[in-house]
């Protein structure tokens, strides 16, 4: 069974989202709605103009939506009660390294304490359920040889946000133990998982330093696009690459209750998929078909990892899931959203529909690697 069969089991489910309104949580938005799912959003207004959610008209895709802060547990927890959700996938943070320095008490707020208020809200509402929780690759305490990072490595961060990643892992971790226990699942019935992804690209993200928002932004006005950390090196993945990879962990879940799902998950690119910033510029630049870059490098700027890496043979030999784009794939995808959006913009919601369709065929074309077996 490959990763879009094992989704059908999804059809028909409720399911509740935080953070719908924003990139990812867009593009789950189309995932859940191809699958027949009944979707309850809750979440700030969408975080950026334009947006993928607003350019798109994805609220049509919602059956209820609530415009509210994670933050505010009185109303989430009435509103997780009324959904009465089969599943959670809680996506709602604030996702910026740098606006994290600008902004730190807000970082940890939001991603720590809305954590605990979405976990606790779904403690207090007591439906047997899949709980999944989104926190980064930057979650862990990062590794000074650039080695990729496993789901067993301890979690930091030297930055607000990282750190903050981290504390919601933790969060996750205590409300496992204390209420959500995998040894006693058939009492409370509630399964909680994390799952751990970054440097997510795709079209429609227009939020602030993030380096496609940049380059784009910059390819437009006919400027060279500046590059701060030319040498650093990511795990760039396209976005559909970890939403399938979480929605297949929801399948898993809902198919087989069990205590072995209830811990950290990675997703990310294969393990010699490597790309630099400066490659991924390039690559873009040729993708829109001109343009150039020009190094901005400070090193008075807030310190960011040079190597990040993530370890995903977990995720390849337990779940029907697999990389289906390399980063040079999905980088061209990217930029060739970009720019027919730029030609176009109301065309945002049938260029997402094409690229979803593009990626279910290149599955059919290429059968899931053997469990275990890094590809």
């Amino acid at each position: 069974m490959n990763a879009t069969e094992s989704l059908q089991s999804l059809r028909g489910r409720k399911v509740f989202v935080t953070g719908h309104t924003g990139f990812k949580g867009s593009w789950l938005l189309f995932l859940l709605d191809r699958l027949g799912a009944r979707v309850t959003g809750y979440s700030l207004a969408p975080p950026t103009s334009p947006s993928l959610f607003e350019a798109a008209h994805l609220v049509d895709l919602v059956a209820t939506h609530h415009e509210a802060d994670i933050r505010d547990t009185p109303r989430l927890t009435a509103a997780v009660r009324a959904a009465e959700p089969d599943i959670v996938l809680h996506l709602a943070a604030q996702p910026l390294v740098r606006l994290s320095h600008r902004e730190p008490l807000d970082t940890f707020s939001t991603n720590v304490i809305g954590t605990a208020s979405l976990l606790d809200a779904v403690r207090q509402a007591g439906k047997p359920c899949v709980l999944i929780s989104a926190t980064s690759d930057k979650c862990y305490e990062p590794h000074a040889d650039g080695r990729p990072h496993d789901e067993a490595d301890r979690f930091g961060g030297h930055d607000p946000y990282s750190a903050s990643k981290g504390a919601a892992e933790l969060v996750a971790a205590a409300y496992r133990t204390s209420f959500f226990a995998p040894a006693r699942l058939r009492e409370h019935g509630i399964q909680l998982a994390t799952v751990r992804a970054g440097n997510v690209i795709g079209g429609g993200d227009w939020a602030e330093d993030r380096i496609m928002t940049d380059i784009v932004r910059h390819l437009v006005a006919g400027e060279p696009v500046p590059v701060r950390n030319p040498a650093a090196v990511r795990p760039w993945q396209h976005v559909l690459e970890p939403l399938t990879g979480y929605l297949s962990l929801a399948a898993a879940m809902l198919a087989e209750p069990a205590a072995k799902w209830c811990a950290g998950w990675n997703f990310g690119p294969a393990a010699d998929d490597d790309i630099t910033v400066q490659q991924l510029t390039e690559i873009f630049i040729a993708a829109w078909g001109k343009g150039c870059w020009k190094d901005i490098h400070d090193p008075r700027s807030p310190i960011e990892t040079h190597v990040l890496r993530l370890a995903i043979t977990k995720s390849l030999a337990g779940l029907p899931w697999r990389p289906r784009l390399s980063s040079r794939e999905a980088i061209h995808r990217t930029a060739t959203w970009f720019r027919a959006f730029e030609a176009d913009p109301s065309s945002a919601r049938s260029l997402c529909l094409a690229d979803i369709e593009a990626y279910e065929q290149a599955e059919a074309a290429a059968p899931l690697a053997t469990p275990g077996v890094s590809i």
